[in-house]
């Protein structure tokens, strides 16, 4: 039978599912965008005022305020600034770039940046300060993990040509290189505040953006300050200058029903990811956006290393064992969306909807078990195999990157796989565990639960790049070595064709479906509510991060 290391946390998270079932017809419709488009009622009419404190009621907070976790890049926005930011239609726009030249062999990248741009510190933002950043975050004895992972294959070095231009050189052409920037895990700190050390960059690092960090108050808020200065918006801002409002208060809500309750009872202006169960409410009473972040989806990743997931048939079995879509309809009223592929989100760019596309079939799942030599039951029905059962491990981190509903869909897909013969245990890590290295080894896992946000299909590469001994990749968490893969993804990054880029990302992701290596569960989704009387909060494209530098109030 499927079990939980956590008895009580199971029979709660069950009890979401069958709550979910029971008020799927009277709360949830899916909401007609998931772009980031506006929904809801509409922004109040009013006269503008000037200044204010926007209270936002977040969910996660992350361990350091810099960091690679998506946690990190919606902090980043209010007070980072990157080379360019992503528009609405998924193109890279000036941000700290003015523009930018790319080289015949597409190997060289000439950035001009803004003159004039100081950090919050006082120091210059110019050549030399951005060149710091990257020699600094690809530094291979001490990286900054998320940037290695998604340039650090290609990147060769960068120059200062002069004060207000840098160059950047790649090892071999990168395609996805402007729009992987765009990410918050990009944006430029001031080289002054680097130099001061790990610990106090963790809690307060200096950027050049909207907003300054003025304190954090670990587990409960960080407060943001106009940045008076401010000089740089991207693009595709709002409008130029600095900010509107005086404060951001950040504040960490992590319970669901605490955080809409703020927001109902005024003590919130804005929170992040509504409840599923109060998504029809939010879109009566308050400005609404849903935003389905590109990337890698919710998945569960198998662990080819070992038994049982090291036999492709046992993999499939697993994927056709349980009803996926419903298990995620029901849990989340059907606010946030299915996503079979578990290799790209339906939002990323070149997404191939028919990879990975496994529908409930029990029938084909037994036939696949039985050639796999799992012929034998025990007496709770469990198959097994030269005296062994057909268990599976499966890491989730609790409450961090998977939440209730999520909890309760793979509570939900652990008692279908059971039909079949397969015995789930669902291991709920806590935060510190799941990113802290208890569940990095091969043995201590079978499957592994968890997302990534990106705006470019080049996210595969980190994903499913080799894990070999002399190229470690941890985030390879399949263990699957291929390398017509490999192969497959490198063309498709180095590509100049779009069309050979696609066609190459879409061979990639056959191979992962077909393969069962990663199934595909629910997208991450950026939702957030706004009090009328509160304008232009929005979502940038990137990663689904909340702005708030165009933010005001009307009386």
């Amino acid at each position: 039978m499927f079990r939980s290391v956590r008895s009580r946390r199971t029979r709660t998270l069950l009890a979401v599912g069958l709550s979910a079932a029971a008020l799927l017809s009277a709360c949830g419709e899916r909401p007609a965008t998931g772009d980031g488009t506006s929904t809801g009622v509409p922004a109040a009419a009013g006269e503008y005022l000037d200044g204010g404190v926007i209270e936002y009621g977040h969910e996660q907070e992350p361990p350091c305020i810099h960091g690679g976790w998506v946690q990190n890049a919606y902090l980043a926005r209010q007070y980072l600034d990157n080379l360019v930011s992503l528009d609405d239609n998924g193109s890279p726009v000036p941000w700290l770039a003015t523009s930018w030249e790319i080289s015949p062999d597409r190997k060289t990248y000439t950035f001009r940046l803004k003159p004039d741009v100081r950090f919050s510190d006082g120091t210059d933002l110019d050549a030399a300060a951005v060149k710091t950043n990257f020699d600094k975050y690809l530094d291979p004895d001490a990286p900054n993990g998320t940037v290695m992972a998604y340039i650090g294959q290609y990147y060769a070095g960068g120059e200062v040509r002069d004060r207000n231009t840098y160059v950047l050189h790649l090892k071999q052409p990168y395609s996805p290189l402007l729009t992987v920037l765009t990410q918050g895990y990009f944006g430029i700190q001031s080289p002054t505040a680097l130099a001061r050390g790990k610990k106090e960059n963790c809690s307060k690092p200096v950027g050049s953006g909207p907003f300054i960090i003025e304190r954090w108050d670990r587990n409960r808020s960080i407060t943001f300050v106009r940045n008076a200065n401010y000089n740089s918006a991207p693009a595709n801002a709002k409008h130029q200058g600095p900010a509107y409002v005086d404060k951001v208060i950040w504040k960490f809500l992590k319970d669901p029903v605490l955080r809409y309750g703020s927001l109902t009872s005024g003590s919130s202006d804005v929170i992040y990811n509504v409840p599923a169960i109060n998504w029809a409410d939010a879109t009566t009473r308050f400005q609404t956006r849903q935003y389905v972040t590109p990337g890698r989806p919710n998945a569960i990743t198998l662990n080819v290393d070992h038994a049982p997931f090291d036999d492709v048939r046992v993999r499939q079995a697993f994927a056709y064992s349980a009803d996926r879509e419903k298990a995620v309809e029901t849990a989340f009223l059907g606010v946030v969306p299915f996503n079979s592929n578990g290799a790209l989100s339906q939002s990323t760019p070149d997404y191939d909807p028919s990879a990975g596309a496994y529908v409930r079939d029990p029938e084909k799942a037994n036939a696949l078990l039985d050639q796999a030599g799992w012929t034998a039951r025990d007496s709770d029905g469990i198959r097994t195999k030269d005296g062994r059962r057909l268990t599976a491990r499966v890491v989730y981190a609790a409450d961090a990157i998977v939440g209730p509903e999520g909890a309760a869909i793979l509570q939900n897909i652990a008692h279908q796989a059971r039909d079949v013969g397969f015995d789930i245990e669902l291991v709920p890590a806590t935060q510190s565990e799941y990113f802290g290295g208890n569940y990095a080894k091969a043995p201590t896992y079978d499957a592994y639960v968890g997302y990534w946000t990106s705006p470019t299909p080049g996210l595969l590469y980190i994903n499913w790049r080799q894990r070999l001994e002399d190229s470690p990749n941890p985030h390879n968490t399949a263990y699957y070595n291929d390398p017509t893969l490999q192969g497959f993804i490198e063309k498709a990054n180095s590509a100049a064709d779009p069309a050979e880029q696609r066609e190459f990302y879409r061979r990639a992701q056959k191979l992962i479906g077909d393969e069962a290596l990663s199934i595909g569960l629910y997208t991450q989704t950026t939702s957030i509510a706004v009090n009328p009387k509160l304008h232009d909060v929005w979502v940038e494209k990137s990663q689904g991060e909340p702005v708030f530098a165009d933010a005001r109030f009307v009386r």
